[in-house]
């Protein structure tokens, strides 16, 4: 049941609540911020006054005050060696921007970093990436952005609403499913959302439909299994074989696991799952990964041997600095101390 739960709200939550927390805990500074989104004025007096400094205090306002806002240099620490989505400037013959999830993907690349860096600045390197667009599609594209963040917070509002799904039944699921679709064409157009959430919504679906056939106890196991691959061939193709790269990378964390003693055999198992190629890009993962958990280990321990040690805050911080310069690259030093801030 919590897989499912997990998937029925497709849309990243921790960006959308660390949103509300960064617009209460911002609300003093240049950047105009609210917890709320539009429609919760209705709770003040419903005067034009009201409406209008409600909608001022929304998060998509920070999209028109991004642009003279300075942008750090190069790329947010979770972020170095990725590159930014491609495929997401497309235009009509009349320059009109045509929504696709390719641009969604290029607000979560960097919405990702949220934490790293303010929400200000990360819509400042949103609205940078966007201004290869021409006019209209610019502007367009701009405003989807908007609704886009504001969406994200009005969704937080709903599911802290609705509190644990655990335990809710499919008819409770497809209900609250339905209020998260609809609250999506709420805030963007049908276009839109159709492009943005098109597959994530046939993922929900497939989840309700995957969860009706294993609470149903009038079908043998052949009749189960054959209802499941029915449901499964209904996802779109890109989804199914997305779907098929997950499992097969679920199989690969497992034999991580019962190979990790033996490296030739892991080796002959990414090569025969993978292609030699991609294997050799995971083995060298693999390495690095091992690598950072084994120096992440030894500063957590320095670590918490300082915290506890007694020092003045300043004394400590600077000892803290010291740590992090043993064990990391300067970028890393970046991930530490973001790793640091969330422990």
């Amino acid at each position: 049941m919590k897989s499912v739960s997990r998937l029925y709200f497709a849309v990243p939550v921790i960006i959308a609540v660390v949103i509300a927390l960064w617009l209460l805990a911002d609300s003093s500074q240049d950047q105009p911020a609210s917890t709320r989104a539009p429609e919760r004025a209705a709770d003040a007096t419903p005067d034009d006054t009201n409406l209008a400094e409600a909608r001022q205090q929304t998060p998509s306002k920070l999209v028109d005050g991004s642009s003279g806002r300075n942008i750090p240099q190069g790329h947010p620490s979770s972020l170095v060696g990725t590159s930014e989505p491609s495929g997401w400037a497309k235009t009509d013959r009349l320059g009109n921007l045509i929504p696709t999830d390719e641009l969604r993907q290029l607000f979560e690349y960097y919405l990702s970093a949220l934490g790293e860096e303010t929400l200000p600045q990360l819509v400042a390197r949103i609205r940078r990436a966007l201004s290869a667009l021409e006019e209209p599609a610019r502007e367009q594209a701009l405003d989807t952005l908007g609704r886009y963040l504001d969406y994200k917070l009005a969704l937080s509002d709903l599911e802290a609403a609705y509190g644990d799904v655990g335990a809710s039944g499919p008819s409770e699921i497809e209900r609250r499913m339905a209020e998260v679709h609809a609250l999506r064409r709420t805030w963007m157009d049908a276009d839109t959302a159709e492009a943005f959430f098109a597959d994530d919504e046939a993922i929900d679906r497939h989840q309700l439909k995957k969860l009706s056939i294993d609470r149903d106890k009038s079908l043998t196991e052949q009749q189960r299994e054959e209802a499941l691959a029915e449901a499964e061939m209904a996802l779109p193709e890109p989804v199914r074989q997305a779907r098929q790269e997950t499992r097969k990378f679920s199989r690969y964390e497992q034999a991580r696991e019962t190979l990790d003693n033996d490296p030739e055999a892991l080796r002959a198992w990414r090569q025969k799952e993978f292609g030699v190629e991609a294997a050799e890009r995971l083995e060298s993962l693999d390495t690095e990964q091992k690598d950072w958990s084994r120096r992440w280990q030894s500063y957590a321990n320095e670590r918490d041997a300082l915290s506890a040690s007694g020092l003045a805050e300043p004394e400590r911080d600077e000892s803290l600095s010291r740590l992090r310069e043993k064990y990391f690259s300067e970028s890393e030093r970046i991930r530490a101390q973001a790793l640091d801030s969330i422990q």
